[in-house]
């Protein structure tokens, strides 16, 4: 596999000629080429406006703007690198950014950004988490959000039916039950049950059984009967407490149903905030996802975020300076808040949005919690995206079907990232 890695790479350097990115005119002006990597409606006019902002800042430089739905992204990266028309700078995250430093896609970053305006200002936990991703521990992107799954909840359901927000998973599968009434169309949850259900099922496994490292000695402690027990009960809401079309639910199809008002509960992350307010208004808010029979509050952080500059491109000086305007404070700022996520530039933590953001504020809480177990999944490994989509994601629909038992689903994972993980320490 790293043979076919590093021969891909070879070929796309050998392409270098044909980077995407024109290049600079006898003016000296030069164009690149930025890949959204979750591109969209909601957040194409976000980065447009920054785009605008940066041209007026350097007009000899332009920018052209490429949204790529996030479901595509990885794919899109492979077949630009194999064919030599990578961007010049993309937005990365660190769920495949393993995959693209295996094939030398990408630029390490740490000169860029121990010499320039954004040394120590980049959360240091987000730092962190982007080093452990590569195999060198180097910067490969610079950070720019923090992420974390959430329960979003229509606040009129809770209150016309007399309760409160679950704080504990007993509370909450009572809850969607409470809440369904499948003769009016209404339910209280919608299952994540198709394209990307295995991460947010793994939050809620670590988030109920209160274990506290993905790995012991080695071993991935993913088949922990306390994580068997939560997917159990998930399963067995399917179809009482959730629409029956959830088994094939992607993000768009589980998204619709929410803001569609026909469900009381989804699981997903800050990143939604603008599509469930957009909808909902102040009927909806955000809690933290429950905890276990133990008490104790574990989360798995989502991959994070962040801007890489390619390898490929002509004008690696130009793309850099677009990705630091990006993390610059007002920007990250300007981003963050109309996103709803943590911004990573620690000057914006002052910022009067945050108080004002209550889900925000909420999620702050809940890192910035002493108490609070940070259970990193090992998005670093290659295999990772290949394991929990390809080829869990069928086999969770098994277990939504009755097909196949929880500890059996979780047993198989867990034996395949034990396989990854051995192979990823011994090429270190």
């Amino acid at each position: 596999m790293r043979r076919l890695l590093v021969a891909a790479a070879a070929a796309a350097l050998a392409l270098s000629a044909c980077s995407s990115g024109g290049g600079a005119g006898s003016d000296g002006n030069v164009t690149i080429t930025f890949w959204d990597n979750n591109g969209g409606p909601a957040r194409e006019p976000i980065y447009k406006e920054l785009i605008s902002r940066f041209e007026a800042a350097n007009p000899t430089i332009k920018v052209e703007y490429v949204g790529i739905p996030s479901a595509s992204v990885q794919q899109k990266y492979d077949t630009a690198i194999a064919g030599g028309e990578t961007p010049d700078v993309g937005g990365v995250t660190t769920s495949y950014l393993a995959h693209l430093v295996g094939q030398q896609a990408l630029a390490p970053l740490d000169d860029r950004i121990n010499g320039g305006a954004l040394k120590d200002k980049l959360l240091p936990s987000l730092v962190e988490t982007v080093r452990q991703t590569a195999p060198d521990g180097k910067l490969y992107i610079v950070p720019s959000s923090a992420n974390m799954d959430i329960i979003w909840y229509r606040t009129d359901w809770f209150e016309a039916a007399g309760l409160e927000p679950p704080k504990t998973w007993d509370e909450f599968t009572t809850a969607a039950t409470r809440l369904t009434d499948a003769a009016a169309n209404r339910y209280g949850y919608t299952i994540r049950g198709g394209a990307g259900s295995v991460f947010q099922l793994i939050t809620e496994a670590y988030a109920y059984s209160g274990v506290d490292s993905f790995f012991k000695d080695g071993k991935s402690t993913l088949g922990d009967s306390a994580n068997a027990e939560l997917v159990d009960k998930i399963a067995k809401l399917y179809k009482k407490a959730t629409p029956e079309a959830d088994v094939n639910n992607s993000f768009t199809q589980m998204i619709a149903q929410f803001t569609g008002g026909s469900v009381a509960m989804m699981h997903h992350n800050l990143g939604s905030y603008s599509d469930v307010t957009k909808a909902l208004g102040d009927k909806v808010a955000a809690i933290p996802l429950p905890v276990g029979p133990g008490g104790k509050r574990t989360v798995v952080p989502n991959p994070t975020d962040g801007f890489a500059v390619f390898n490929n491109s002509e004008h690696q000086d130009a793309a850099w300076k677009f990705a630091e305007f990006l993390t610059s404070a007002e920007s990250n700022s300007y981003w963050n808040e109309k996103v709803g996520q943590i911004p990573a530039n620690t000057d914006v933590r002052s910022a009067a949005w945050i108080d004002e953001a209550a889900h925000v504020k909420m999620a702050l809480g809940v890192l910035e919690d002493p108490a609070t177990v940070l259970v990193p999944a090992p998005v670093y490994l290659p295999q990772y995206s290949s394991i929990t989509k390809a080829d869990n994601e069928p086999q969770y629909q098994k277990v939504l079907l009755g097909e196949l038992s929880a500890q059996d689903f979780l047993n198989t994972m867990a034996e395949q990232l034990t396989a990854a993980q051995k192979e990823w320490e011994d090429r270190k």
